[in-house]
């Protein structure tokens, strides 16, 4: 209820009480806008938890989850333009160029599933560069989460994480360790660390990512939202979805 030029209205049903009498009248039905598609931007260090919340947001919205390493092997494996060029520069090792990531990622965004179902970026835009080009294609997200880390606590994930070769599943030594059962010994012995998840190579990659990320959370700083990514996961998830739906 409220009060408007000195009457008490009710927003919760209207009658047109010329037409029909009150004994014929009908709540109207309660108009309901249709919901809108989200635009998202997932960003934060390696080893920020952004994977699990990326799979948390895609099961609860329906996006489209994207990942530009996804979306290289996927041009790789079509054979399309792009994917030839990324791929001399891949098996070069050489780093792939801003303009072919941010023609990857405007193509992607144009295709169907995108336009009907909404898009979930996962760690990109990386650099000032990239952002700013985004941006001029008119690809503005609603939303740019942040999960903020301490560097010390990102180096302990990262050094501690072995994958399965076998079934492609994520462990952590400390945090997530493989399921007590008979197979766990199994699990143990197959267990494989990247190379690049030293503490050494790990330091590297968090000075590069500080160096680059102030700008892009600047050109975003109308949609930004800093999420405390140390928290538990179930904490973070309540934290993106309070974030997403006051933004979209």
């Amino acid at each position: 209820m409220f009060k408007c030029c000195g009457q008490t209205k009710s927003t919760e049903r209207v009658i047109n009480t010329n037409a029909i009498s009150t004994e014929e009248a009908t709540p109207t039905e309660v108009w309901k806008p249709p919901l809108l598609l989200k635009k998202l931007i997932i960003s934060g260090a390696p080893a920020s938890g952004k994977g699990t919340q990326c799979e948390f947001i895609q099961k609860k919205y329906g996006v489209v989850h994207l990942s530009t390493g996804d979306m290289l092997r996927a041009a790789v494996a079509a054979d399309s333009e792009i994917g030839k060029v990324a791929k001399e520069y891949m098996d070069s090792g050489r780093l792939i160029p801003d303009y072919i990531m941010i023609d990857l990622v405007k193509n992607r965004l144009a295709e169907d599933d995108c336009k009907t179902k909404g898009w979930l970026l996962d760690g990109f835009p990386r650099t000032l560069e990239q952002a700013s080009a985004l941006l001029e294609f008119g690809i503005i997200p609603d939303c740019f989460l942040f999960l903020n880390v301490p560097d010390n606590m990102l180096v302990e994930r990262v050094v501690g994480r072995r994958a399965d070769p076998i079934t492609g599943k994520i462990y952590h030594m400390t945090f997530n360790p493989p399921p007590a059962d008979e197979d766990e010994q199994a699990v143990l012995d197959r267990l494989v660390q990247r190379s690049d998840d030293t503490e050494e190579k790990v330091k590297v990659r968090l000075e590069h990512f500080h160096a680059n990320i102030e700008a892009v959370k600047d050109k975003y700083s109308n949609v930004l939202v800093e999420i405390d990514g140390a928290a538990k996961p179930d904490e973070i998830a309540k934290a993106v979805v309070k974030a997403v739906e006051s933004n979209t």
